[in-house]
């Protein structure tokens, strides 16, 4: 059976030190560890991030999709996560508190954002009307 793309970048990740191949060889990575909301399963999501001053931006994007990726609803209602930071120094382990940013926060990260990755542009233009594409800013806990 062929492999799942996350489990594909998971194992991607753990195997080269935070880094990964394409589609993000080069971006910043960062393995997301959420509980689920209903489940109360531990699940994990390989996400791009973005650093901005003393925390880490990272996109509910799901490529466009017309609905919210299932760890945003995970990390609305579990928001302390442990995440695996990909560095140029390796990888960094680290407890943060997830919190959706909103308002004129989101607004400057999101422009800061896809001026770094255009594509989130191209999700952007596919979720107009349908939904605005959620920005979690994570903080050390």
């Amino acid at each position: 059976m062929p492999e799942d793309f996350n489990a594909r970048v998971i194992r991607e990740f753990k195997e080269n030190d935070g880094k990964v191949g394409p589609p993000f060889e080069g971006a910043p990575m960062i393995l997301v560890h959420h509980v689920g909301a209903r489940s109360g399963a531990v699940r994990t999501s390989p996400l791009v991030y973005f650093e901005d001053g003393d925390r880490y931006l990272i996109v509910a994007s799901a490529a466009g999709a017309p609905s919210h990726p299932a760890w945003y609803h995970n990390l609305k209602a579990n928001p302390r996560i442990s995440v695996d930071l990909g560095t140029s120094e390796g990888v960094r382990e680290l407890m943060v508190e997830a919190s959706e940013i909103t308002g004129s926060d989101r607004d400057r990260a999101w422009e800061k954002i896809k001026s770094a990755a255009p594509g989130f542009g191209d999700y952007e233009k596919k979720t107009e009307g349908i939904r605005t594409i959620p920005v979690f800013a994570l903080t050390a806990a």
